[in-house]
């Protein structure tokens, strides 16, 4: 019975949710390339900030972020807290450069700034990562989520877990690619709106339950006296040398993931460059910003509460099976399928504007670029359509070959500098340097790659990095890059400065609060910081993890069977 109140839930609440965004976007226009990639340019500040939180904010989050906090704590907020200074950084300077190009993609933008052979290159890298990387990832964790809070291997009758994740990946990237290949981006900003609201609800929900939970009956202010008692050490904001995010990683590999994150990723800022106005864009990076702050409340304290519950009496659990054992756990069989449809919009969402943006760039920068640049709008159209079912088939394959990761948050990062660093080092130093030759472009995305593959996957490399810091080895190849463009740009300079030229799609007056509101933001992740941090950590040898032995005793109750299918 409980299984069955919590399938009919999910389905009214995401078939009402998949109402809603028909109802809204149904008449809008999207036999043009505007109109389907870019939603006409008519996105609002709000569409613009739930839909980038909600394509950022996935099972790889909420799955992955979390296990990182049950391993390591408070410091892994780095990815969100750090995410407010990149999104003040895009706000004032990068957003209001894109918007004037009228790009649809970065590596558009390339293109006008280079020419088209950097923009190719840069496509196929992003087109790679996004099929190989994102999207198989985006998938995997989203089946792991609805593995472990539904038993889907039970419920549906699986001989096997293997099984079983295979027929979530390929229910989660059907209904994925129907939203993505149907809706263009109109839809999937709308009903990332509603599902940002879902997912914010269920998440604090979560969070109340939680910590009632480790109040032991005694209500969440116990619940957090409790925590706190015992594992004090959690809620440092400064990572140790042996955790996943060190604390002077913060100014190296952390900084500069976040911000190709938030200001060069295609998948992300694919939104902004539908804003309606500089002004409303603007304001929609900024209250995306302020969105991130509340990051920590469902995105690591669950992770930490689950630490406080589980340790003692699960102590095979692993780190990425925390949040759905702790959601299963502390979550009234009432909420269990408003909560499940609120993570399904959550993968996807990502699933959705990951696969959206590989066929705008397949599309526009490939197809029309170099396949058939006579092609027609329709076309255009059509040729991404096409493409997008190719590539959901394809991550829908590699998804289920990624289980055994011991942490796909860490699995996650540590891939996404492979595209991250050499993208945003040119894209900065082709805005920063106005001599610039398209040569060093070139050399900066073909290096970066290869240096950073290196150090991934050849063993004798690998140690290395290993020991050196991953973070930091990104860094250093940060700083090589750019180093090599400023050292050919003074050697070779273009004949001629760039002049960056406004094309006239977008109003560019900028909003006049963005300023006062970003310098807002900066001070409040300065204070979060400071308030949680403990310096002592920092400096210290790196000592053994403590054991589960260390943990109370008395335990939230062990989840039953039954409590897996309801």
């Amino acid at each position: 019975m409980d299984t069955a109140f919590t399938l009919i839930s999910f389905f009214i609440v995401t078939s009402l949710v998949g109402l809603g965004t028909w109802l809204i976007v149904r008449r809008q226009k999207q036999d043009t390339s505007t109109g389907y990639f870019l939603a006409g340019r008519s996105l609002g500040a709000v569409y613009i900030a739930f839909s980038l939180l909600l394509t950022n904010l996935s099972t790889e989050q909420l799955v992955g972020l979390n296990g990182a906090a049950f391993s390591d704590g408070l410091s892994v907020m780095a990815w969100e807290v750090v995410s407010v200074l990149s999104l003040v950084l895009m706000a004032l300077f990068f957003l209001p450069k894109f918007l004037r190009s009228g790009i649809s993609t970065v590596p558009q933008f390339l293109e006008l700034r280079f020419d088209h052979t950097t923009q190719v290159i840069c496509n196929l890298i992003f087109l790679i990562a996004y099929t190989v990387i994102l999207l198989p990832i985006v998938l995997y964790t989203g089946a792991l989520g609805l593995n472990t809070i539904v038993d889907v291997k039970g419920l549906f009758g699986f001989s096997s877990d293997t099984a079983a994740m295979w027929f979530s990946v390929w229910l989660v990237g059907i209904i994925g690619s129907l939203y993505a290949i149907f809706g263009g981006m109109r839809g999937i900003a709308v009903s990332d709106t509603f599902n940002g609201v879902l997912l914010l609800i269920g998440g604090f929900l979560i969070v109340w339950f939680g910590l009632d939970a480790a109040g032991k009956g005694s209500g969440i202010v116990a619940g957090i006296n409790n925590i706190t008692t015992a594992h004090p050490e959690k809620f440092n904001s400064l990572g140790g040398p042996k955790q996943s995010v060190p604390f002077f990683s913060l100014f190296t590999g952390v900084i500069l993931l976040t911000t190709f994150y938030w200001c060069t990723n295609q998948q992300i800022i694919q939104r902004t460059f539908a804003a309606s106005s500089r002004a409303a864009g603007e304001k929609g990076v900024l209250l995306t910003g302020a969105l991130k702050l509340l990051g920590p409340l469902y995105l690591v304290l669950p992770g930490i509460i689950a630490f406080y519950l589980f340790a003692g009496s699960h102590p095979d659990l692993k780190p990425d099976q925390a949040y759905g054992l702790l959601v299963k756990t502390v979550l009234p069989p009432w909420l269990t399928g408003f909560f499940l449809a609120a993570m399904a919009g959550a993968v996807l969402s990502s699933f959705c504007g990951a696969l959206n943006s590989t066929s705008t760039l397949f599309s526009l920068g490939i197809y029309h670029g170099l396949v058939n640049k006579n092609a027609s709008e329709l076309q255009v159209v059509k040729a991404g359509k096409n493409f997008s079912t190719v590539v959901a088939i394809v991550s829908m394959l590699v998804a289920p070959l990624l289980v055994g990761q011991d942490s796909i948050f860490g699995y996650l990062q540590k891939m996404n500098g492979l595209y991250f660093i050499p993208i945003f080092s040119v894209v900065l130093m082709g805005l920063l340097l106005r001599r610039m030759p398209a040569s060093a472009a070139k050399v900066g995305l073909s290096l970066g790659v290869i240096i950073i593959a290196a150090g991934y996957f050849i063993p004798a490399f690998d140690e290395q990095v290993n020991k050196f810091g991953g973070f930091h080895f990104l860094g250093v190849v940060f700083l090589l890059l750019c180093t090599i463009m400023v050292v050919m740009t003074l050697v070779s300079p273009h004949a001629e400065a760039w002049v960056h030229e406004h094309s006239g799609d977008v109003e560019m007056t900028s909003w006049r609060w963005t300023k006062p509101v970003a310098a807002a933001l900066v001070v409040t992740v300065l204070a979060i910081y400071a308030w949680f941090a403990d310096f002592s950590v920092v400096f210290e040898k790196p000592a053994a993890v403590p054991t589960a032995a260390a943990t109370p005793a008395i335990v939230a109750p062990t989840p039953t069977p039954e409590a897996g299918t309801r």
